[in-house]
């Protein structure tokens, strides 16, 4: 029997993530490179040598390759997993852009995945999109998919266009024996909501209480709950997820107030860590010209969300209007070199801080992690 032919459009580490899981099952895999303009064939033995996009680029090891719209054509599954690092409106015309260049050599029978969050309802511009420019009519000429993926846990159920199963899918989607169920796209959408909503529910409450956390005792209780190992980082996880839920919902309800109270708590978070690296300056009579502020925020480049490479350049701006000297470093290797100025590393994930904790700490450096406390050591 032939096995499934599969194509996956984006070489992100989501995608990259579902391509090797199938080829590992023994599907024909190809996984489009955006930035190269074609397809490489993914086979089961790259898939277990190389775990992600990473590794695989490193090496570059020697792949078949097929032009994308070939690939594309013979696809019978196409899932749709690209890196978008565009923000609000550009993003849209982005992702339109890309889901175009990734549909129209599609043949008739062949099925959809999408894999980016569309929020509620978002699904049905996407299926009109598909028709428009396939010329195929939905669930007849072509079936799609809503099966939204990030770098934790994936989907539970599979949105259906017509709620029905898909046995040959839910095979190459099943992983560690569990089966994947199969639900109408509207129940996939608020499920998907419910976690977005819930994560960033939790997050700026937290965000918000630990603000009362002012006098010494308070700080010193709190470092010793699970909050401390909170960082930026965890914040920005699926912001893009909770800003296409916004968008998808008109009028000033109860969730469009959740949506922005918890975008305003992850701003105003931003802010107070601002305001505590200028008061560090103030306290320990710093100043701004002999002051250096050192990002250091290890990020994945081939995520499918750019939220986080927006949040650092976001942070690198609003930081140069006090203090000139700021500098990003990530990766394993951490330069300290030492300067003629006064260091205030900012550690913005676990990762980082312990690698900061690590290179020891110099009396010219000053660390703020950036958990709810804005804890300086």
């Amino acid at each position: 029997m032939a096995a499934t032919k599969v194509v996956v459009y984006g070489l992100s580490t989501e995608g990259y993530s579902i391509a090797c899981q199938m080829a590992i099952k023994g599907a024909d895999v190809f996984i489009v490179d955006e930035s190269a303009h074609m397809a490489i064939s993914l086979k089961a033995e790259i898939a277990k040598t190389y775990p992600n996009v990473t590794s695989l680029k490193e090496d570059e090891p020697l792949l078949g390759v097929e032009p994308i719209d070939v690939a594309i054509s013979h696809a019978e599954y196409l899932f749709f997993a690209p890196r978008i690092r565009k923000t609000g409106q550009e993003a849209k015309m982005e992702i339109h852009s890309k889901f175009k260049d990734a549909t129209a050599s599609l043949k008739k029978g062949a099925s959809v995945i999408y894999n980016l969050p569309t929020g509620i309802g978002g699904n049905n511009e996407t299926i009109s999109l598909l028709e428009h420019i396939t010329g195929l009519e939905m669930g007849k000429g072509i079936s799609y998919f809503y099966y939204p993926l990030s770098k934790g846990a994936a989907p539970e159920i599979v949105g259906s266009f017509n709620g029905k199963p898909d046995d040959k899918l839910g095979k190459l989607l099943e992983a560690d024996k569990k089966a994947k169920k199969f639900a109408s796209m509207s129940s996939a959408e608020i499920m998907h909501a419910i976690k977005v909503l819930t994560q960033f529910s939790g997050l700026s409450s937290i965000l918000e209480v630990c603000k009362f956390a002012q006098d010494a005792p308070t700080r010193s209780d709190l470092v010793f709950t699970e909050y401390k190992d909170l960082f930026l980082d965890d914040m920005t996880n699926g912001l893009y997820d909770l800003r296409s839920l916004g968008t998808s919902v008109e009028g000033a309800g109860t969730m469009m107030y959740l949506v922005n109270g918890s975008i305003k708590g992850i701003e105003g978070y931003v802010k107070r860590l601002i305001d505590e690296i200028r008061s560090t300056l103030k306290k320990n009579e710093l100043k701004a010209s002999r002051t250096k502020v050192m990002l250091v925020w290890t990020q994945d480049s081939y995520e499918m969300r750019g939220d986080k490479v927006d949040m650092l350049n976001s942070l690198v701006t609003k930081l140069r209007d006090y203090i000139g000297d700021v500098e990003v470093q990530q990766g394993p290797g951490l330069d300290l070199f030492h300067s003629d100025k006064t260091t205030i590393i900012v550690a913005c994930s676990k990762s980082d801080y312990e690698k900061v904790s690590k290179n020891g700490k110099d009396s010219d450096v000053i660390i703020i992690k950036t958990n709810p406390l804005c804890e300086i050591l």
